[in-house]
């Protein structure tokens, strides 16, 4: 081995995704170091650690991790119950981090602030692939320090920098002021957070699962205080998406979500309003105001108690500033990723297969991870991490041929983007509607994109080349 391959392997991030990673190196006989910025393992899940998960834990435990597990004796548990961020924690992530493998590579309360190659900037070429990495880490003593690294996976997720209420991408004007009476979180509004919203009346942001939870959790407050009240705030006019396939949603759970939040709209429990984009946030005496546009024009909501704002997250990329990076334009996944993943043309649930070869950068040696990798797209599930990781970890370790042997099959949503409100649950016409019932395709597209090529067109809406993407079509590969 070169000096440079004896160094470990930099792993950003130990959540579920950074610790498969960990583990699949592991496996591999490779040098690996994790870094989390948190205090403990899972410092990110244990923050909505109250939240029921609608995927089930066959689809939440890594094999190379369920292997070390296993050696120690570990119960996994049952395969068909649905934990919560907590159980995950406390039944996988918690146990995994104190095998002795991961206990000698995991150093938690340990920050990455910047990553580069030693001795170069950006701008350097001559040279660059032959110098490792440098890690800019600060530990939990606060004692800075540079690391050298063979190799960095950036696992280190979007949970930590929410997108801001304002519609425009941006703070709404006086968000930034009033941040103390806003949460970009999932609060735990039946359990620790139960005395901030308790017959109050709460504005909720976002159409998303987040804010699907906090809704039906708000519901379920109401029923033990009457006076709590809730108001939705969305600013697309469909909800198809958060409304899901229902029965049809291949995640019983993730179905029932949709459904449940479905019947709680129509039994006027909660007052709903689309098609409101917020531009401003103002006090006005105890109560707040929320103003935004809409198609009638400019219009104010409140005075309201609380604000949960469940808009998404987005990728922090000042860590790796001096890296070579190739990102989508508009979503900062990884660039290869964007056409399969673009929530603009994609919602049925079925990704194509990816792994290294979509995952990497310019920069030799530098992958993306986890839901990082998606940037600002939504619907990630940790089993898309797993794969990923195991497919980086291989093409690490010199194996190409199992790096590119990639297989992924999520499960579906039931209901695709060009799906009305009205249509969910039933027989979509996205990719040019559903594909025969012994077929093992999505629709249309599908099977013949698998008839044709052997892989599936990631459930998109027909080929259509737009001004945005003309080099891509719906299946991913070049037009």
């Amino acid at each position: 081995m070169t000096a440079s391959e004896r160094l470990p392997v930099a792993v950003v991030g130990a959540g579920p995704v950074g610790l498969a990673a960990a583990a699949h190196l592991i496996e591999r006989g490779l040098p690996v170091k994790v870094y989390e910025a948190g205090e403990t393992v899972g410092a990110s899940v244990r923050s909505w650690g109250h939240v029921r998960l609608f995927s089930p834990w066959e689809f939440n435990v890594d094999p190379a991790a369920r292997a070390i597990l296993l050696r120690h004796g570990w119960q996994e548990p049952p395969a068909d119950v649905y934990p919560t961020g907590s159980d995950l924690v406390g039944a996988y992530l918690g146990p995994l981090a104190e095998t002795p493998e991961l206990a000698a590579v995991v150093e938690t309360g340990t920050s990455v602030s910047a990553i580069g190659r030693q001795g170069l900037d950006k701008v350097v070429t001559n040279g660059r692939e032959a110098r490792p990495f440098a890690l800019a880490v600060t530990d939990k003593t606060g004692r800075r320090r540079r690391d050298l690294a063979r190799a960095v996976i950036d696992a280190s997720g979007t949970w930590t920098n929410p997108n801001p209420m304002g519609a425009g991408g941006m703070l709404a004007e006086g968000e930034g002021d009033l941040a103390g009476r806003i949460s970009y979180r999932i609060p735990d509004v039946l359990g620790r957070d139960r005395t901030a919203y308790a017959g109050l009346t709460t504005l909720v942001v976002g159409a998303g699962h987040s804010a699907a939870n906090v809704l039906l959790d708000l519901a379920r407050l109401a029923e033990r205080s009457p006076a709590s009240q809730m108001v939705w705030v969305t600013r697309s006019t469909n909800l198809a998406r958060v409304f899901g396939g229902g029965a049809a949603d291949q995640l019983a759970a993730r179905g029932e979500l949709g459904s449940s939040l479905r019947s709680l709209v129509e039994s006027g429990r909660v007052t709903l309003v689309t098609g409101f984009w917020v531009t401003a946030v103002r006090a006005e005496g105890e109560g707040l105001v929320v103003e935004g546009e809409t198609a009638e024009g400019v219009r104010s909501l409140g005075p309201v108690d609380r604000i949960v704002a469940v808009t998404g997250q987005r990728p922090d990329l000042a860590m790796t500033r001096e890296l070579r990076l190739e990102l989508d334009p508009w979503l900062e996944s990884t660039r290869a990723l964007g056409p399969l993943i673009d929530p603009n043309q994609h919602s049925c649930g079925t990704v194509y297969p990816h792994g290294h070869r979509e995952l990497s950068h310019p920069e030799p040696g530098f992958y993306t991870a986890g839901i990082k990798s998606y940037g600002r797209a939504p619907t990630f599930l940790m089993v898309t991490g797993y794969e990923q990781v195991r497919s980086i970890a291989a093409a690490i370790a010199g194996d190409i041929e199992a790096a590119d042997a990639v297989e992924l099959k999520l499960p579906e949503t039931g209901v695709c983007s060009t799906s009305r409100p009205d249509e969910v649950g039933a027989a979509s016409s996205c990719c040019g509607g559903p594909a025969p019932a012994v077929l093992d395709a999505c629709c249309v597209q599908d099977q013949v994109a698998k008839a044709e090529i052997g892989q599936g067109c990631g459930c998109g809406p027909s080929p259509v080349p737009t001004p945005a993407r003309p080099q891509v079509s719906c299946c991913g590969k070049a037009a």
